[in-house]
């Protein structure tokens, strides 16, 4: 057993910080002794090394409560996406610090804003963030997808399709106009009715996906013509803000 206070020498975790986790039933003491002190055994230090994982990915702690809590969280899979997004980050650093020894080196800033571009750092975090912020909408998925027929998720999956055809026709304005914005209600609005609750941080998060560049990407492209999976993306981040 530790203490707090050899729990945050340990960990760099504040104790006020701690105390806060143990407030919003994050992370709670193993044992509290008589005298008030908090005692934390090795299974609270595990939940707590998982729960520094989940903040490297900018999840709310509220969210990561909720995770942590799900019965169906898998630890090595959250571990294994962890790794991914330190690798990314290790790739940015390694760049930002050769751009920066060129500018010394050479005394001339070459206008390069490449190594600054954190794109695949966000899109992996966003993936992540769908995959285990969304638990409850995965599980609410499954709860009406029960029992259906493949024809009629197959109906619903083209209703979807059209709703990016229509994006599709209007992608050569401003995502910002309000036919733009009244679709991204649409398909905010069909998600929720036929697949699961679309709650705004999903919508942002399923907005980076579309425009991720995989095969989601291009079912929607081919559902309203090339440049349509950007233009959802750009919609829905100001439908969102």
């Amino acid at each position: 057993m530790k203490t707090v206070k050899e729990v945050s020498r340990l960990t760099g975790v504040s104790v006020r910080a701690l105390h806060h986790y143990d407030a919003i039933g994050l992370l709670t003491p193993s044992r509290v002794t008589e005298a008030g002190y908090r005692l934390y055994d090795d299974a609270s230090l595990r939940r707590l090394h998982t729960i520094l994982l989940f903040r490297e990915l900018q999840f709310p702690l509220g969210e990561i409560r909720k995770i942590l809590d799900t019965p169906d969280f898998d630890p090595a899979q959250a571990l294994q996406q962890q790794i991914e997004l330190l690798i990314l980050k290790q790739k940015r650093l390694e760049g930002l610090i050769r751009y920066a020894r060129q500018i010394q080196k050479t005394g001339v800033i070459d206008m390069d804003f490449t190594p600054f571009d954190t794109t695949e750092m966000d899109r992996y975090a966003a993936e992540a963030k769908a995959k285990w912020g969304a638990t409850e909408a995965y599980r609410e998925f499954a709860e009406k997808t029960r029992g259906r027929t493949q024809e009629a998720l197959k109906t619903d999956g083209e209703a979807l399709m059209d709703i990016f055809a229509e994006f599709g026709a209007i992608k050569a304005g401003s995502p910002e106009s309000q036919e733009a914005q009244a679709l991204v209600g649409r398909l905010q609005d069909h998600i929720t009715a036929h697949f699961y609750t679309c709650t705004g941080e999903i919508l942002k998060g399923l907005g980076q996906m579309y425009a991720a560049g995989d095969a989601m990407t291009e079912n929607i492209d081919k559902a309203g013509g090339p440049g349509t999976a950007q233009f959802v993306h750009e919609a829905i981040q100001i439908y969102c803000k």
